[in-house]
């Protein structure tokens, strides 16, 4: 297949569609935006540096990574067996704990970008 810029931005629509569908069919997608939201206010707020932008935005980046892989691993599970089966139950648990540590982790950053700009308050 040869190189066409309209499917380079066929492929664009495809991917909104997949963050959309995310946004429409996960809660916790909901919590992260919103904690995004909140992360971004509060830099701003703080007049953070540069540099500190970049650790908060690689935080936010890995969390909404984590959770559109855990949504198309659920959702391929979910087709795959829609019955319930302990096995694929184990891998979604599995998932969503990966998510779980990249939230932690994006706290933990989290909290040393932004301590010591209120301590200074």
């Amino acid at each position: 297949m040869r190189f066409s810029i309209r499917a380079r931005l066929k492929s664009f629509q495809y991917a909104f569609a997949g963050i959309a569908y995310m946004l429409r069919t996960q809660h916790n997608a909901w919590l992260h935006l919103i904690a995004t939201f909140v992360v971004v206010a509060t830099g701003f707020a703080l007049r953070i540096s540069a540099s500190d932008w970049r650790w908060l935005v690689v935080a936010i980046v890995l969390v909404w990574v984590a959770e559109t892989i855990n949504t198309a691993f659920e959702h391929l599970c979910d087709v795959v067996q829609p019955e319930f089966h302990a096995s694929v139950q184990r891998s979604k648990d599995i998932a969503a704990g990966a998510v779980l540590i990249c939230v932690i982790g994006a706290v933990v950053i989290g909290a040393q970008v932004f301590a010591p700009y209120v301590l200074a308050l």
